[in-house]
């Protein structure tokens, strides 16, 4: 064979050619600034024009703050400092920063305990948000509850240690009775065994009562931001599990249960939420037995609790409607029964649609939190309203304590609205 004809191709690329940058205009801040900024003349118009009122807000703004003044004792000192200067009285903030946080009654030495449960909360939290975590976090967060109780409210470790056996009691017996001999007896043997292990940990608890103790803060000394945090912790929590079983139940085929459901959903969203923390806090002691002192908080919990779930209730139903026809007829198809088909099939749709619905009840639920206020709770607007600036040092200091209290609030409702946006981007298995 000669040579010609042993070469099979005559040329062969050992190397490639780099690929060419793209031009400027189109790779990034250039390319972002004229598809968001200036992708026409209707949206570049708009944006110098945003630009402007932007710019001169902020040259407006920044010598009020810049120039603030952090070190004094009272207003009038800050006035005698700035002498008639457009700046700030950020002392308000060292001296009352604490009372804005924590309450008016808060015992200070105690501060570190609800800046704990307030740290352990993210750490709680992280594996119920993050599914990527490990899962045996979510011991920790089952735990949670029953020890921020202990570092808020104080007194001794084994009352929430109580509680907690006597509700993993109360399931165990639940299950156990429900399979062998129906629903009816299991909730009365759960309710029967969780009963009985809260009263022998009150009796222990009454016996021991010096054993890994903390001192007991009085519901009435609670208040501040801290306050809102636990109402709309606790109130969100709660509200979402109720709101699923509210939303079921109005699709329910038996009409008892169905015009429960109605008439409480109904009822509740046709009632403003300051009206029902009033009932709280004037009314609804009467429906318990005689000689029973039920704590506000609680009775305020209870209360913005059902109004919440009201609300996620509709959400969730229209989460349900949204929903084939054939995603029911699947779970049928597969020999599935009613539980099993909403756990498995409806709910994880339904809830990943109404994903937007909720997180916008509860960043609205975490904002009402404020009105307690009405009801003589100081929390964190309740404190600036009444004993800070009712006090005669800072008496006309508004835009700083209410800014500071606008700052946290919306450090709180944008972390939540970024995470649902996460999560609605984590969830987005369909294709686009």
């Amino acid at each position: 064979m000669s040579d010609k004809n042993s070469q099979s191709v005559s040329y062969v690329r050992e190397t490639f050619l780099e690929q060419s940058p793209p031009p400027l205009k189109e790779a990034g801040v250039v390319k972002w600034m004229r598809e968001n900024l200036f992708s026409g003349w209707a949206n570049s118009l708009l944006t110098i024009v945003a630009i402007y009122f932007v710019v001169n807000i902020i040259i407006d703004v920044w010598p009020w703050f810049a120039n603030g003044v952090w070190n004094t004792k009272s207003l009038a000192e800050c006035r005698e400092i700035l002498q008639g200067a457009n700046a700030a009285c950020f002392s308000v903030l060292q001296e009352r920063g604490n009372q804005m946080l924590f309450g008016i009654a808060y015992p200070a030495d105690q501060y570190w305990r609800p800046t704990l449960g307030f740290v352990l909360l993210f750490i709680a939290a992280g594996p119920v948000l993050f599914n990527k975590l490990p899962k045996q976090m979510l011991y920790f967060s089952a735990a949670y509850p029953f020890l921020a109780f202990w570092l808020i409210w104080g007194g001794t470790i084994l009352t929430p240690i109580m509680i907690a056996l006597g509700l993993i009691a109360g399931y165990y017996a639940f299950t156990n009775v429900e399979r062998l001999k129906g629903f009816a007896l299991g909730v009365v043997a759960g309710v029967a065994a969780a009963t009985v292990c809260v009263w022998l940990g009150g009796f222990i608890s009454g016996a021991l009562p010096g054993l890994i103790a903390l001192e007991v803060i009085p519901s009435r000394d609670m208040g501040g931001f801290m306050l809102n945090m636990i109402l709309g912790t606790i109130c969100v929590s709660l509200s979402l599990p109720l709101g699923i079983l509210l939303a079921l139940g109005r699709q329910s085929d038996l009409p008892i249960i169905k015009g429960i459901c109605v008439v409480f959903i109904e009822f509740i969203r046709g009632v403003p939420l300051i009206t029902l923390l009033f009932v709280a806090s004037v009314v609804l002691a009467y429906f318990f037995p005689p000689g029973t002192n039920l704590d506000l908080i609680l009775r305020v919990i209870i209360m913005i609790t059902m109004f919440s779930a009201a609300y996620i209730a509709e959400v969730i139903r229209g989460g349900l409607a949204a929903l084939p026809r054939g995603q029911y007829e699947a779970g049928d198809s597969l020999g599935l029964d009613y539980a099993q088909n909403m756990r498995l099939i409806i709910l994880p749709q339904a809830l990943k649609i109404s994903i937007p619905g909720i997180v916008n009840v509860a960043v609205g639920l975490f904002k009402d939190t404020t009105l307690v206020s009405v009801i003589s709770m100081f929390d964190l607007v309740g404190a600036i309203r009444g004993p800070i600036l009712g006090s005669t040092d800072w008496t006309g200091v508004y835009w700083e304590a209410f800014g500071f209290a606008a700052l946290l609030f919306f450090v709180i409702c944008y972390g939540i609205s970024q995470y649902s946006q996460w999560l609605e981007r984590q969830l987005r298995t369909d294709h686009r």
